[in-house]
């Protein structure tokens, strides 16, 4: 799907309609609006040539996207296919990809940080109730996320770990196992204390995913209706932004390990 998006962007900022496009390969207008559906695969020919149709002239942009076009890789996220819904595999196909995450969390620890229990409670929480099998799969799923050691930013606010998520034992092994992650050498985990000064103005929920070029990055957001991507140029400048200010009114990655073990130790 990105791909299918990048391939639009380039054709629109060209200025050319889908029929055009389809004319420069010598294919029907429906196989452009296809590839720009994410519904058909493109070759690295093909492709090549609408990048320089577009008038491209970032090499180093086009042999990325031709990477995304032709890698043949069947990730483990494809025994879920049919069984889960699509953002779940979307979500693991963008972690195979990625080369860094970033995140903020408000009100739950991360889902790649959860212990197995966490997880099961929040997703057995879900409104309409999951059925028992589908939440057996989707806590399985994020487990098997959890397997990535791609460098990975993120900061908690108290509040989230406040929260009580299943039983009170459930809540300590969550905070226990959060300790023990912070020392993982591509985990730097930060914390927002409620005394805080200065959250407020950037406080939300999200992941930032570095794709292969900044221009791939893609931004994750939980919405009611489901995961929403997010990968604007304009919204991407954003977001960085916003996690910067969280970033910079946080404690630091050893007072904030001390603070989830004094906080283990209170509930």
């Amino acid at each position: 799907m990105r791909l299918a998006t990048e391939l639009r962007r380039l054709r629109e900022a060209a200025d050319l309609t889908s029929r055009q496009a389809a004319a420069l390969l010598g294919v029907s207008p429906a196989q452009i609006t296809h590839i720009e559906s994410g519904l058909a695969g493109v070759s690295e020919r093909r492709l090549r040539r609408l990048a320089s149709h577009y008038a491209c002239t970032d090499g180093e942009f086009v042999d990325a996207l031709v990477a995304m076009a032709t890698e043949r890789t069947r990730g483990w996220w494809e025994e879920y296919r049919g069984l889960l819904p699509t953002s779940f595999l979307d979500l693991a196909e963008l972690d195979h990809h990625a080369s860094f995450r970033l995140g903020v969390a408000i009100l739950f620890v991360p889902g790649l940080l959860q212990t197995e229990r966490y997880a099961r409670a929040v997703f057995s929480s879900r409104v309409p109730e999951l059925p028992s099998e589908e939440v057996d799969l989707r806590v399985r799923h994020r487990m098997s996320r959890q397997q990535s050691t791609i460098p990975y930013e993120v900061v908690i606010h108290e509040a989230a770990l406040r929260m009580r998520v299943g039983d009170r034992a459930d809540s300590q092994a969550q905070l226990g196992r959060l300790v023990e992650l912070s020392e993982a050498d591509h985990i730097t985990l930060r914390v927002v204390p409620f005394d805080l000064d200065g959250f407020s103005r950037a406080s939300s929920t999200m992941t930032y995913v570095g794709g292969p070029l900044p221009k791939l990055d893609t931004v994750v957001l939980d919405a009611p209706s489901g995961t929403v991507l997010v990968d604007s140029e304009a919204q991407l400048k954003a977001y960085r932004t916003r996690f910067r200010k969280v970033q910079a009114v946080s404690l630091e990655p050893e007072q904030s390990r001390d603070f989830i073990h004094r906080l283990a130790k209170e509930l």
